[in-house]
């Protein structure tokens, strides 16, 4: 009989591995993220507010601001995702490319309202009171505080058109802005 001993060590050696018992080692990684709070306001729809003929053409109005219906803008996909949101409205009134002092009887300046609504409970509503030469023209408004992260299309009013007075109005181009900000009610302060 031919025996081979290179196939009776690898035999030999093969059994005492199969009889040892496996052991297994765990390691733990910790995973950590973080979500930074932000607020996103969706883009106004429409984005310029175009009021036409701001003074009546006839009758005993003539002269005089309009009837102006209310206009409505939409913020869509409006959102906060932390708690304590707000909703500030900053209105400056239409005022007249023609910066000089209007004349006795006249007025170059339509006050109006507007008003953010659909985020927390009540509007955040500003009312301008810009003078006849369109001094003082700005208004802000803060509204409620949101008490939990929301996502909802806001909606901004814009009402109540008059001038100071209820002078006639200089003739000319008028234009003013409506300033939505979306953000924390309170800013922390910082230790320092």
């Amino acid at each position: 009989m031919n025996w081979k001993p290179g196939l009776a060590l690898i035999a030999i050696a093969a059994f005492p591995a199969a009889a040892m018992a496996q052991t297994t080692e765990t390691g733990t990684v910790a995973v950590e993220g973080s979500v930074r709070p932000v607020c996103i306001l969706g883009d106004p729809n429409p984005a310029l507010v175009d009021l036409g003929q701001l003074s009546a053409s006839s009758g005993i109005r003539a002269g005089r601001i309009a009837v102006i219906p209310t206009q409505t803008v939409t913020l869509p996909g409006s959102y906060c995702n932390f708690a304590g949101s707000v909703v500030t409205v900053t209105a400056t009134a239409l005022t007249s490319d023609d910066t000089s002092s209007p004349q006795a009887g006249f007025s170059r300046a339509v006050n109006y309202t507007a008003s953010a609504s659909n985020w927390a409970s009540g509007a955040s509503s500003a009312t301008t009171a810009a003078l006849r030469d369109g001094s003082s023209p700005t208004a802000n408004g803060t509204g409620a505080t949101q008490p939990l992260p929301k996502v909802a299309d806001i909606t901004l009013t814009l009402s109540a058109f008059t001038a100071p007075g209820d002078l006639i109005l200089v003739a000319g181009n008028y234009s003013g802005t409506v300033v939505v900000t979306l953000g924390p009610a309170a800013i922390p302060s910082e230790e320092y």
